[in-house]
């Protein structure tokens, strides 16, 4: 699934091919998840400029002049496509026509990829807000008693961090994510917030040095241990992991746990 950098990477280069554009046309391919009426969607947007895209968690806003909001959440497999004219991608969910026959459509071949017309304001805070900072971490996760990783995979308590991000971020940190959220001590709790900032903020630029145009799929080859090639850390010691959970943890001896 998309994590915050790769939606940040595809955010920027959207933007660049779609800003101040008028939407000619929004016709949905596949209504399966879809969370809005198809005449609503056409109603709320066809013959508006689109003013800017924003990133929320792990979602698209794409923004409106008359401030109507389509929301868009690739799921697991979902992708995005730019076309000129003619949509030819295969598993559409949703094809955006502009003006001038630019065109942007949203596929996936499992249908879980679903848009939203004016979605509803989230209730945590973005990893990379002002709001998710050092008292707003040290106060909750005082009241958890769940591992460190699990409370950053939680989208009602941080918004954008998946599992990938979460493997580097805590290891970076030098925090086992096998922790108890609420023993970890304030020292490593400010570590654990510099490393958030650290670690996204420099896979978005990584992403975006080594794929300029991307719009679309994971770049995951500089990641520091969730690498499935890596059989070592950038520190010299073993990478294990753990599939306990139904999803792959990375991690190493060298990241303390507090239990």
């Amino acid at each position: 699934m998309p994590e915050l950098p790769d939606l940040q990477a595809f955010r920027h280069n959207l933007e660049k091919a779609l800003l101040h554009k008028k939407l000619k046309s929004v016709t949905v391919k596949n209504a399966k998840k879809l969370h809005t009426k198809e005449a609503d969607l056409q109603a709320a947007l066809e013959g508006q400029a689109l003013e800017h895209i924003q990133r929320v968690g792990k979602e698209l806003h794409f923004v409106f002049k008359n401030g109507h909001v389509l929301g868009m959440h690739l799921m697991l497999h979902g992708k995005l496509y730019l076309f000129e004219k003619k949509n030819q991608q295969k598993y559409t969910i949703v094809e955006l026509l502009f003006g001038d026959g630019t065109g942007l459509a949203l596929t996936d071949f499992q249908a879980a990829a679903n848009i939203t017309l004016d979605p509803e304001e989230k209730t945590a805070p973005d990893a990379m807000s002002k709001d998710f900072n050092e008292s707003y971490l040290a106060a909750q996760l005082a009241k958890k008693k769940i591992t460190i990783k699990k409370y950053l995979l939680d989208q009602h308590n941080v918004l954008g961090i998946g599992n990938a991000y979460a493997d580097d971020i805590l290891w970076d940190a030098k925090i086992s994510p096998f922790s108890i959220a609420n023993k970890i001590p304030a020292p490593k709790i400010k570590a654990l917030l510099k490393s958030v900032k650290k670690i996204l903020e420099g896979a978005e630029k990584k992403i975006l040095k080594s794929n300029p145009d991307i719009i679309n799929g994971e770049v995951r080859d500089f990641m520091l241990v969730h690498n499935s090639k890596l059989t070592e850390s950038p520190g010299g010691a073993p990478i294990k992991k753990d599939t306990g959970g139904g999803r792959k943890t990375y991690y190493t001896d060298e990241q303390e746990l507090f239990e």
